[in-house]
């Protein structure tokens, strides 16, 4: 009784079948399921666990679902075999299928039946057999229940039945299901695929990966999880799915909890026989423990069960050869390694899997013959590596396979970019980063597919609606996004095209636009330089003329633009010396005595793999290209402004998710470099405070990583320790930080301290005081031209001309970036960044005013200059409104001047509001007061009516009420006639008598006084919290603007006395700058010293990853 109980407990694990053949049934799902006959699954899962017996528990199925369906996507060409009964497990397993296809086709879904090349996941059924004449049809979708009635099942709203317009799944039929399964899914992991490629002479054929899914179940599930580890098939074991699946893992950590919990997750009672039958199985599935993996629906994520899978398959292969080591070994000497010559591949006694699955009729593989095996398969599989399926689920089997095979032929440098390019596309951080240790980099002829397969997007027909990050940078420049994004696409459809017309011998109506062949590794030279060139131009700075390529090369193609892009670089060779691993110059040092040759093997720098991470928005991957670049700190302060950039333009078209996706990682790379700064600080303080000052060339953008922080308003790393650091070295000239040592240096060092930019920012004040009070005592008593002939009124007054003339000239140096510049930001951004400091602005408005006045007072005289004097008096108070900057440099002034400006600005946007508010209460009060007034813009400007429109709404702010005249009782100084009020301008005419005025008046009042100024001062309190909470940081990006400015800044008038040196100086450089690099070479020392700040970056950024 108990074998006959066992019996139907346990699955026969037996292959031979009396009425079914197992060939037939794989060539007719084979048949059913591909258009050709030749194609084997890469991955086949097999869920198990329908059970009608017991109640089942909840648990969170859609994670289930996710998991499995990207599993399958990611495996390429997947065999999902189920049950197929109508409710339970299967219906999971269908509604998963079903929102696979909806999701993956949208509308289309529908219209792509199972034999359709697109849809690689493949549904299967396994029923029991019906009678003969009851036998559906070979490609029926009918799926067969325990008692052999039809089901009909709903997906997408279609009844799938034996009318079914289109086949979404296969099904097969078992005499006995739970027998035959087993024996099934044996068979199916014995038979064998073509893996990398269909070459007989090399090939790797390798069993088709099989894995067991096990999700709730019964006490058969168990008997067939333990005849599934008798056979060395993988099994994953669903955790949190309940039932089987739950005991199983619970035996596993506790096996004396196992009466318990098996009467808890089935439902049942046992008796002694079932129960000790029961726990023989658990305790064999203990005893084969390893081949068993876990995916917790409640904790894992579904996007990792790829990696479970692909992992326990490796495992069950991997304890299959050590179990069998002995058999393998003669298999190996029986392969004919050794017999042909010198062998290549580097073989000790121990072997890689895919190493020992090589075809015996194999030849030693080359260099070429590797690249062609992995490019083969990626050919015939290429949906296996879609950039849809980017998900850091893929590849396990084929890097897998990919990596062992190269490393044990000595061939991973040489081919493994193929790894790395499909690492990268599919966004597996660990693969990317395993790769980059060994030395193993992308080939420069890959980077355009890899920009192709993941960034391009396909909008040409609807160009207006595209609003991808490819369509952003083609708003920056045309021509260089074109060649980034669009130029390998246009070369393939042109070369599909050819092959179609060699085909067919029919020429194509299609139209492709044509571009100009060129060789791979030439077209990954012009991708590289233009986004190097979009960066750029993204942070408005120069195209270098020295750079990979000038802005004229873009408008050719082909040959023609790779030859000037290969010239260019050549010349760079010898001017970036200071840059040997900013992706400028690498490559051509190796190349150098080659001529003009182009290496076709030439790598892709990890900084042009970092600028693709970026545009991509892989965090991960940008943050290891980081790590292995060089000039850590400019990088990474130059990859948070790109995002940031990006940012604002994805939401100025209203992309709000992309821009804070890339907002975010902006800020993640901002605060990489402020940890960088931090460690490095604490680490060597020197070496940190220098390199604030290090200028070396990153992507063609060449400038110190202080410039570059504060021209991109950076306050935190401006404000940072190091950057304060290294602007008081440059505010004392080197002296000692503090006031009274300072001024005692001027005894043992009057040069350096004569020429600190703290003495000149003083002696400049000191001038600019002396200067306001000339000026005032002008303004005041020596406007009018009796007082004009004073031999001491014309000295005031032209001091003042002199010193605003001398003022000007440092105002317009600074304006167009000073002379001792870091940074080669284009002169566009550098006015604008100019005047985004608003004591700039205050500057510009009182030359303009001095100017003003000037012009009036000589160009248009009078007895009085009564409009002289007011445009001197303005000019005055703006000159009076400037010497506040004189406190801006001070520690608790300072913080309150930026308080006041940033005030000012809510002001600004308040009065915005307010002004029409004021004129449209004036309009209604000037209507109903005065009806039918004519004059409006009649006599002179200051005689408009406009005015007394907004007179009294605009005082009745400050709560002037003006009662009596609002209600017509206010008769002085007015008239009624109305040829009195006319002719006489400074007759006013009498307001009338209007009860609605005064309603509305004190409505407005309510409304101006309670609302709207309180709104102001709400405003006024915000932003004073905001500062105040910021100060110091605001404080010391300001006092880098003063530092900065007193560098080369000298105090008016004397700057003009020294005018035509300066002038020389400025033709010299700019003639130098046009032949050598903007600073020189540096000496033995300084190079020494540059170049050991470099590896210190290095080190300390992987001291950070590495949390040390």
């Amino acid at each position: 009784m108990q074998e006959e109980e066992a019996c139907y407990m346990y699955p026969s694990t037996s292959t031979d079948r009396q009425d079914f053949d197992f060939d037939a049934d794989w060539e007719g799902i084979v048949k059913a399921v591909y258009k050709s006959d030749i194609i084997t699954p890469t991955m086949v899962f097999s869920v198990i666990g329908d059970s009608n017996s017991f109640v089942p528990s909840p648990w969170p199925k859609a994670v289930f679902q996710t998991g499995l369906m990207e599993a399958a996507r990611n495996g390429g060409d997947t065999w999902i075999i189920y049950r197929g009964k109508k409710h339970g497990l299967s219906k999971i397993i269908r509604d998963a299928y079903r929102d696979y296809g909806n999701m993956e086709f949208d509308i289309n879904n529908k219209g792509k039946d199972i034999r359709d090349e697109e849809r690689r996941v493949k549904l299967i059924s396994i029923t029991k057999t019906q009678t003969k004449d009851a036998l559906a049809p070979e490609h029926s979708l009918c799926l067969m229940n325990e008692k052999e009635e039809p089901a009909v099942i709903v997906v997408s709203g279609e009844k799938i039945g034996e009318n079914a317009q289109f086949q979404l799944d296969y099904s097969i039929q078992l005499p006995d299901v739970e027998k035959h399964m087993i024996a099934f899914e044996r068979f199916v992991s014995k038979k064998e695929g073509i893996f990398f490629s269909q070459n007989k002479d090399f090939s790797i054929r390798v069993p088709v990966p099989v894995a067991i899914i096990v999700c709730e179940g019964d006490i058969l599930t168990i008997a067939h999880v333990e005849g599934a580890l008798e056979m060395k098939l993988p099994v994953i074991v669903v955790k949190g799915s309940g039932k089987a699946a739950d005991l199983i893992v619970d035996y596993l950590e506790n096996p004396e909890s196992l009466k318990r919990k098996a009467s808890l997750l089935f439902g049942i009672r046992f008796d002694d026989k079932n129960f000790k039958i029961l726990k023989q199985y658990l305790t064999k599935i203990k005893e084969k423990e390893e081949l068993l993996s876990f995916f917790d629906v409640h904790n894992d994520d579904p996007l990792m069960f790829s990696n479970i899978v692909g992992e326990a398959i490796v495992s069950s292969w991997a304890m299959e050869k050590i179990i069998n080591i002995n058999a393998l070994e003669g298999d190996l000497e029986a392969m004919g390694v050794y017999a042909k010559g010198t062998p290549q591949y580097n073989v000790t006694n121990t072997y890689s899997i895919g190493f020992t699955m090589i075809n015996q009729d194999s030849i030693t593989p080359q260099t070429v013959h590797m690249a062609q095996v992995l490019n083969k398969y990626k050919e015939s599989r290429t949906h296996a590596m879609e950039s849809t399926f980017s998900k850091p689920s893929s590849l396990p089997l084929y890097f897998y396979f990919g990596y062992q095979l190269l490393q044990e032929s000595n061939l991973l440098q040489d081919c493994g970019h193929i790894l790395i390019l499909e690492a990268l596309k599919s966004n597996r951080c660990d693969y990317v980063r395993v790769l980059l240790d060994q030395d193993v980099n992308l080939k420069m002829r890959d980077l355009p597919v890899l920009y192709e397969q993941t960034i391009s997007c396909d909008c040409e027909e609807n160009e207006e609606l595209c609003v991808h990050i490819q369509w952003i940078l083609e708003q920056i420049h045309e021509e260089f996004a074109t060649t980034v994004f669009k130029e390998y696409r246009l070369m393939d459809k042109q070369m599909q095209s050819k092959n179609e017309e060699t085909q067919t011998g029919k020429k194509t109506v299609k139209k492709v636009k044509t571009v100009k062949p060129v060789k791979p590794v030439v077209l990954g030279m012009s991708v590289a330089s233009s986004a190097r060139g979009l960066c750029r131009l993204l942070l408005k700075y120069d195209e270098d003329p020295k750079a990979d390529r000038k802005k004229e090369d873009t408008t050719g193609s082909g040959e023609d633009k790779a030859q000037n892009v290969k010239g260019e670089k050549k010349k760079k060779i010898d001017e970036n010396g200071d840059n040997t691993g900013s992706g400028e110059n690498k490559g051509e040092n190796s190349k150098g005595n080659k001529g003009t040759e182009i290496d076709e093997n030439e790598d892709t720098d990890v900084s042009d793999i970092l600028i693709w991470a970026l545009l991509a928005n892989r965090k991960e991957l940008a943050e290891i290209c980081w790590l292995r670049s060089e000039h850590h700190l400019l990088t990474g302060l130059i990859s948070s402004a790109i995002l940031k950039k990006l940012a604002k333009k994805a939401n100025d078209i209203k992309e709000q998710i992309l821009s804070r996706d890339l907002e975010n990682h902006s800020i993640l790379f901002q605060k990489r470099c402020l940890d960088l700064m931090d460690r490095m600080y604490e680490e060597k303080m020197d070496h940190a405070i220098k390199l604030m000052d290090d200028e070396p060339k990153v992507w063609g953008i060449d400038s110190s990583p202080l410039t570059f922080a504060y021209e991109n308003v950076m306050y935190d790393i401006v404000a940072h320790t190091c950057s304060q650091k290294n602007m008081n070295k440059v505010w004392y000239n080197n002296l000692a930080p503090d006031t009274w040592p300072f001024i005692c240096s001027i005894v043992q060092h009057p040069a350096k301290f004569l020429t600190a930019p703290l003495t000149k920012y003083i002696f400049n004040f000191v001038m600019f005081f002396s200067m306001l009070m000339i000026y005032s005592a002008f303004v005041l008593t020596s406007i009018s031209t009796e007082y004009y002939d004073n031999f001491l009124a014309k000295f005031l007054e032209y001091y003042v001309y002199f010193w605003g003339a001398g003022d000007l000239i440092e105002e317009v140096i600074s304006c167009f970036g000073g002379l001792e510049l870091k940074s080669d930001r284009g002169l566009s951004s550098r006015i604008k960044r100019h005047f985004y400091n608003f004591w700039n602005i205050v500057d510009s408005i009182s030359y303009l005013l001095l100017i003003a006045a000037l012009v009036v007072r000589h160009f248009h005289p009078s007895t009085k200059f009564t409009v002289a004097r007011r445009m001197f008096s303005l000019s005055l108070l703006a000159m009076y409104l400037r010497f506040l900057e004189a406190f801006l440099i001070h520690r608790h002034m300072g913080p309150t001047l930026i308080m006041i400006k940033e005030m000012l600005k809510d002001l600004l946007r308040f009065l915005v509001l307010v002004v029409f508010v004021v004129v449209g209460v004036g309009m209604y009060y000037h209507a109903n007061l005065w009806p039918d007034h004519q004059r409006i813009w009649g006599g002179d400007w200051t005689e408009w009516r406009i005015w007394k429109i907004i007179y009294y709404p605009y005082w009745q702010l400050y709560g002037d009420a003006y009662n009596d005249f609002l209600e017509g009782k206010d008769l002085s100084d007015c008239s009624n006639v109305t040829s009195i009020w006319q002719n006489d301008p400074s007759i006013d005419r009498c307001p009338q008598e209007d009860w609605t005025v005064s309603a509305i008046s004190a409505v407005y009042m309510l409304f101006s006084n309670l609302l709207l100024v309180n709104l102001v001062i709400a405003m006024f309190s915000y932003t004073f919290e905001r500062v105040q909470e910021n100060s110091e940081k605001l404080w010391r990006f300001q006092r880098y603007t003063v530092i900065n400015d007193y560098r080369w800044r000298i105090p008016s008038p004397i700057n003009l006395l020294l005018l035509p040196y300066r002038l020389y100086e400025i033709i010299k450089k700019c003639h130098g700058s046009c032949c050598s690099n903007k600073t020189g070479p540096l000496n033995d020392s300084e190079k020494a010293k540059f170049d050991y700040r470099v590896e210190f970056q290095k080190i300390i950024a992987f001291r950070i990853y590495n949390k040390m």
